[in-house]
């Protein structure tokens, strides 16, 4: 199947076709992480899918991106490893011949009140929402600067890291540490006309938020919410398209709330 059968449903504007584009996409194996392999391959790009653990899911998402045509590959490693994240990023450019975009979306989340706290929670989340982004940035610093103006990095933020969250401290500070890096590194890059930006989501109906939000739980959160109710995996997944076309040339070191306006 030739790459622009892929748009056969609906024709994308010329500023948001991916065709050629390689990417990368940390914790693609579910969640938002699959929804945004899905939505880049759909434009025509090639995507890396990593995992941490399930390994089955990820080729689950590359056989979905290949039965429409498209091309990828699944890759495990553990983004708070700095030799395995050189070696996947050796392995993704090779496998790609390049690579144009990243996406740090790799996460955990660990709930505590501070009084709770344990210190190994905290170098969990640390080690994997902001030291992996970090990590897989460097990594992938020299290929995505050859890009130049093709080059992208989406980090993907949360809503609890810009307004914060009672329980959710350490998950807070790590992304809201990811805004700042997102906010230097734009600075770095923007030289070589790569942009660095993050997409900054507020609840989402995953597996995750969908066992935390129970009946009474959900009824209070939606009332917070004025467009009463939680995203999509898909609306952050076109969030992260968009910014990593052509587009959005002119944007970076911004956060864009994807969020109901829960935080405005």
């Amino acid at each position: 199947m030739a790459s622009d059968e892929l748009f056969s449903e609906r024709r994308l504007p010329k500023t948001l076709d991916l065709t050629g584009r390689r990417a990368l996409v940390t914790g693609g194996s579910r969640g938002i992480g699959r929804a945004i392999a899905l939505a880049l391959a759909s434009r025509g790009a090639s995507v890396a899918v990593s995992y941490a653990q399930n390994g089955d899911a990820a080729r689950g998402v590359c056989a979905e991106i290949e039965a429409l045509g498209g091309r990828a590959f699944a890759t495990g490693f553990d983004v708070g490893d700095a030799a395995q994240v050189e070696d996947a990023l050796k392995r993704v450019v090779e496998a790609l011949g390049g690579l144009d975009i990243l996406v740090n979306n790799a996460g955990v989340s660990i709930d505590a009140l501070l009084m709770r706290v344990q210190e190994d929670d905290w170098d969990r989340l640390e080690r994997t929402n902001l030291r992996g982004a970090l990590l897989c940035s460097r990594a992938a610093a020299r290929v995505l600067l050859k890009a130049k103006a093709r080059g992208r990095i989406v980090n993907i933020s949360s809503v609890v890291g810009e307004r914060g969250n009672a329980g959710q401290a350490m998950y807070a500070a790590t992304k809201a540490g990811l805004i700042g890096m997102t906010k230097s590194l734009a600075r770095e890059f923007a030289p070589r006309g790569v942009t660095v930006n993050v997409v900054s989501p507020g609840y989402i109906e995953t597996d995750m938020t969908s066992e935390a939000l129970k009946d009474a739980a959900r009824a209070s959160l939606l009332q917070q919410i004025p467009l009463a109710r939680v995203g999509t995996p898909d609306e952050i997944a076109e969030a992260v398209a968009f910014l990593a076309s052509d587009a959005a040339a002119y944007i970076t070191g911004h956060v864009l709330r994807v969020n109901g306006g829960l935080h405005i």
